[in-house]
């Protein structure tokens, strides 16, 4: 059995950059979301997506109606969801945990399209994360999250494992490519939803309220979270194990809570730490036991032969 390469050093930094933009972007929405409409938000973030970038970035070999479809469901289901909760519904340290659900939402889509069975650890991991799920439930309503906010979630969690089940039919693309064509389908409805839901005085006042600082958190959103953070993800997908670098994106709940508690002054009792611990131990299972158990019950004859004569 051939060991993979250790990960660099500087591949790790990089790893560890994309999970603190995508854990602390949380905090900045809840910024850009004090002056400006949720739907609004999303229309403006998938906007700045697309131009100019869509002049310097080729389409990617994928049919419109997928490009539609991941367009549609990351950005009016996930984001505009998301947005629509956090305003006022849900802290953004919890968003930032309870999104991570997406993974299960994801195995469920995928075993469902496949015909697949869950498998023992799967059932596990989901028991892990449905118990974590239930504390936040428990608490709902305290300051932190209302059930209404917990389920827009939710239902932004499924949107975001639809589009993955979008993206995995499409085959090997250019992650980037993909992120920014398939805005050109996320914003136009996402601005007609805000006109239809928002309003349009409360577009007005958001624009003519926005500061600096709101500019630059919408600003972020973009060039931040999805042109750096998706393109430096796929780069490092496209020279390492998947095995090797998806177990980091368990960092982003870690920096979205820490984020939110240190500059937005969120509280951490007990049983959000609990939540938290009880849904990343599920998160953790899913990603690290195949390959725990690959090494855990390898033959022997295999680890021999690797050694040398």
């Amino acid at each position: 059995m051939t060991k993979a390469a250790p990960l660099p050093w500087t591949h790790a930094l990089l790893a560890l950059a994309v999970m603190a933009v995508w854990g602390t972007n949380f905090v900045v929405i809840r910024i850009a979301l004090q002056h400006l409409p949720p739907l609004l938000l999303a229309a403006l973030r998938f906007t700045l997506v697309v131009a100019p970038a869509i002049l310097f970035v080729k389409r990617p070999a994928v049919p419109w109606r997928r490009l539609a479809a991941y367009g549609l469901l990351i950005g009016a289901g996930q984001f505009g969801l998301l947005f629509i909760a956090m305003r006022t519904q849900i802290s953004p340290g919890l968003a930032s945990l309870v999104i991570q659900t997406q993974v299960f939402f994801t195995i469920g889509l995928a075993m469902w399209i496949t015909r697949e069975r869950v498998r023992a650890y799967q059932g596990l991991a989901l028991v892990l994360a449905f118990a974590g799920l239930g504390v936040i439930l428990a608490h709902a309503g305290k300051g932190s999250a209302t059930p209404a906010g917990l389920a827009l979630v939710l239902l932004a969690a499924l949107c975001w494992a639809g589009g993955n089940a979008v993206a995995r039919a499409s085959g090997k693309v250019d992650v980037l490519a993909y992120v920014v064509w398939s805005s050109l389908f996320a914003a136009p409805p996402l601005l007609a939803l805000s006109l239809i839901f928002d309003g349009w005085p409360a577009i007005r006042a958001g624009l003519a309220q926005a500061d600096a600082a709101t500019w630059a958190a919408v600003a972020w959103q973009a060039v931040g979270n999805s042109l750096f953070g998706y393109a430096a993800w796929a780069w490092l997908l496209a020279r390492h194990p998947a095995a090797t670098i998806t177990p980091m994106a368990l960092l982003v709940p870690v920096f979205g809570m820490a984020a939110s508690a240190l500059w937005l002054g969120e509280p951490l009792p007990p049983w959000k730490l609990a939540a938290a611990a009880l849904i990343m131990s599920g998160l953790a299972l899913n990603l690290a036991w195949p390959a725990l158990r690959a090494r855990l019950f390898a033959p022997a004859s295999v680890d021999s032969a690797s050694a040398g004569p």
